[in-house]
């Protein structure tokens, strides 16, 4: 798969390719909405996969226009919206939302550049307006999968709990073995009562070189990224 991306901009990183290697553990069908699709990378990585009615947001006209050319170029229809996914309306309800969201916290250090700060901060997309707003356009068993910040656990199950999502499945990265996780990946879905499975904890370098897990997640997503202006 090509994707193009911004020369001087936000570009999708390895948390992306890994939570697209996640959701290839469950049977994404329906409707399925990308919320903050940027490049359009995951979006268009699921739909390569699956028979799914890909549509994605994004709040960045700049950035959604690198998703309209990325499916165009892998040749995958989508419904893109440019705007604030809190502000937005859909015309129908969704069985899935996916998305790598904003989730750096206050005490990090803001970019200066405008387009950076928008896709990195939570303070842009708060966790819990996402489900609010998910609460809204989600199916009755919709699902909701998404990466976050490993150290902000506590306040993803609270208000995934508060919201009456049940976490499915749950699977940390560490970037070493002997390093504390720093993403979490999560499937929570609406009106289950489904025990947790805990995936075995990904590990992406060992020796200062990626794991054999993180390769296999890289190979399988099988994307070539190219730069440029638009």
């Amino acid at each position: 798969m090509i994707i193009y991306q911004p020369i001087d901009g936000y570009c999708y990183n390895s948390d992306t390719i890994f939570l697209y290697d996640f959701l290839t553990n469950f049977n994404i069908k329906g409707n399925v909405l990308d919320i903050g699709s940027g490049s359009g990378i995951l979006g268009l990585l699921v739909a390569k996969d699956k028979k799914i009615n890909l549509s994605a947001v994004e709040i960045q006209e700049f950035m959604a226009n690198y998703t309209k050319i990325n499916a165009k170029a892998n040749k995958i229809e989508i419904d893109l919206k440019v705007g604030n996914f809190l502000d937005l309306e859909f015309d129908k309800k969704f069985d899935f939302l996916i998305s790598n969201p904003p989730f750096y916290h206050e005490n990090v250090l803001r970019s200066k550049k405008k387009e950076l700060d928008i896709s990195r901060f939570s303070k842009n997309l708060p966790f819990e307006e996402i489900l609010k707003k998910a609460n809204r356009i989600l199916k009755p068993r919709g699902s909701f999968i998404f990466c976050y910040d490993a150290k902000q656990i506590q306040k993803i199950v609270y208000f995934l709990t508060n919201y009456k999502y049940n976490i499915e499945a749950i699977k940390f990265v560490h970037p070493k073995k002997e390093k504390e996780a720093n993403l979490v990946m999560i499937y929570a879905k609406k009106g289950s009562k489904t025990l947790t499975k805990i995936f075995p904890p990904l590990i992406v370098f060992e020796d200062s070189k990626y794991t054999k897990e993180a390769l296999e997640a890289f190979k399988k997503a099988g994307v070539h990224s190219i730069k440029c202006a638009i």
